[in-house]
């Protein structure tokens, strides 16, 4: 099953896409896609759904988020060996784990602003995890049972920031509209084996990333368990599990994000995004 939120920016409305490719409207049935829909029991109901049966939504719409009332956006650095090996990390016994700040949140498709004095802006694809239920001190075993669904992140970059503002993560990955999220989520029952995903990206139509989740150091069931240690994780927190090599900063000479530039970007099974890269404050 696919849910999705689609409508003008703050006025979304939840949908899920039906066999065909369309948009079904859901609005009569849950609130929105958020924490409440995202239960088990609530997800077991929806599937059960004959979508025939659901109004159809014309034309293309927006879409949005696919998942509101995130609390928390979780991300894993240098969690590819390729990725390491590009931008010269070292080998790490645990994950690197940082936030992203939830202004950051954006659409799928809606532009990607960098951020007055940007440098050196940055893409990166990643499989992104939607958790669907309260996770505390799980097993790895039973890691994947907490998980909603699946969904495609851009976990944009602002590597001056990142890397030469303090040290800080968190300073070059939280600029507004730094995390495209979607198209939709794709519920946990949809994706055999979460190490065995294709991702890639495109910047104006030329090849940059192009892997595979299972060059993960960490894999996904692995990451839900540890992170679950330190800290309780709550239904719509959303994981965002590294990136494959290609990245900008990895190029020679590096290749940075300017106005204008085009990125398209997708994870098998899970959809695609397009953003278009403008400005600050060019929105």
């Amino acid at each position: 099953m696919k849910l999705l939120r689609y409508g003008p920016a703050g006025a979304e409305r939840p949908g899920l896409l039906d066999d065909e490719g369309r948009i079904r409207d859901l609005s009569g049935i849950v609130a929105d896609v958020d924490a409440a829909a995202l239960a088990p029991e609530r997800l077991a109901a929806l599937a059960a759904l004959d979508a025939t049966t659901l109004p159809l939504v014309e034309g293309s719409p927006r879409l949005g988020i696919p998942v509101t009332g995130i609390g928390k956006i979780l991300a894993i650095g240098l969690n590819y060996a390729e990725h390491a090996k590009e931008t010269g990390g070292k080998p790490r016994s645990e994950p690197l784990l940082f936030t992203k700040a939830i202004t950051a949140l954006n659409g799928p498709n809606d532009p990607v602003v960098l951020p007055k004095d940007s440098q050196k802006g940055d893409w990166e694809v990643e499989l992104a995890v939607i958790i669907g239920r309260r996770t505390q001190y799980v097993s790895e075993d039973e890691a994947l049972d907490h998980i909603a669904g699946y969904t495609v992140a851009n976990d944009v970059s602002e590597r001056a920031f990142q890397k030469e503002r303090g040290g800080q993560f968190v300073k070059g990955k939280s600029a507004d509209t730094f995390c495209p999220l979607g198209p939709w989520l794709v519920t946990r029952d949809e994706v055999a084996d979460p190490q065995d995903l294709r991702l890639w990206l495109d910047l104006n139509d030329e090849r940059r990333q192009d892997g595979t989740t299972a060059d993960m150091i960490f894999g996904v069931a692995f990451l839900i368990s540890h992170i679950s240690q330190f800290m309780t994780l709550m239904p719509a927190d959303v994981l965002c599990t590294g990136t494959p090599a290609g990245v900008g900063m990895g190029c020679d000479p590096p290749v940075y994000l300017k106005p204008g530039d085009v990125m398209r970007l997708g994870v098998e099974g899970l959809g695609e995004q397009r953003q278009e890269v403008v400005a600050w404050p060019g929105r």
